[in-house]
């Protein structure tokens, strides 16, 4: 009877595993002022976003909250679309968001290559809550053919004129290859955004 009772533990405990929750708490352990999760039925309408908004997953910053719809939460690359936006919150709550916009305001000749750098920082950091979160290793060619993220998916109310890049699929996956098996995130230093103000916010 106890083997018993301890198989039916274990297969409630399976059962009961939620890698998008993993990730969530990855986050919440490893960096303050984290966003919370909400699961919507669609994303247009959530923070002034409309149907040119990715309809997977967002981030407001307006209310740090991610939304994540029905239809994506159930799908095999939903922790890794949550780590990605929750990359992008770690950039707003702890200062290199604003580091980024100052330059891109001053430099709008350069505007693309800096969005880059914010990019490939923010799937570096999503590689490294990824592997905080215990997953299996991974790669964005397993669930993508093209590159996720071109169009708008993070930014204040309204979210329909949030940033928008373009980085190719490759350059991702580098990058998120590299946060899932750094030692630290001094590996997610990228061009001229450096990795102090993260690893001064890393609670690790």
């Amino acid at each position: 009877m106890r083997y018993l009772l301890g198989v039916l533990g274990v297969l409630a405990s399976t059962a009961a595993a939620d890698p998008v929750e993993d990730v969530m708490a990855a986050a919440r352990a490893s960096f303050d002022r984290m966003p919370s999760l909400q699961i919507v039925a669609q994303i247009a309408g959530a923070c002034g976003a409309d149907l040119r908004v990715n309809q997977s997953v967002a981030y407001c910053t307006s209310e740090n909250k991610v939304f994540l719809s029905e239809a994506a939460s159930a799908t095999p690359q939903a922790p890794y679309l949550v780590a990605h936006v929750l990359g992008h919150a770690v950039q707003v709550q702890h200062g290199i968001a604003d580091i980024a916009l100052r330059e891109i305001t001053k430099r709008r000749d350069e505007e693309a290559k800096l969005r880059g750098f914010v990019a490939a920082q923010v799937d570096c950091i999503a590689g490294f809550l990824f592997a905080k979160a215990d997953l299996p290793a991974a790669s964005l060619t397993d669930w993508f053919l093209n590159e996720p993220f071109t169009g708008t998916h993070w930014g204040r109310n309204p979210l329909r004129i949030g940033p928008q890049v373009s980085t190719g699929l490759r350059a991702r996956d580098t990058w998120f290859q590299r946060g899932q098996t750094a030692a630290d995130l001094g590996s997610c230093a990228a061009g001229e955004f450096e990795a102090a103000l993260l690893l001064e916010a890393y609670n690790g």
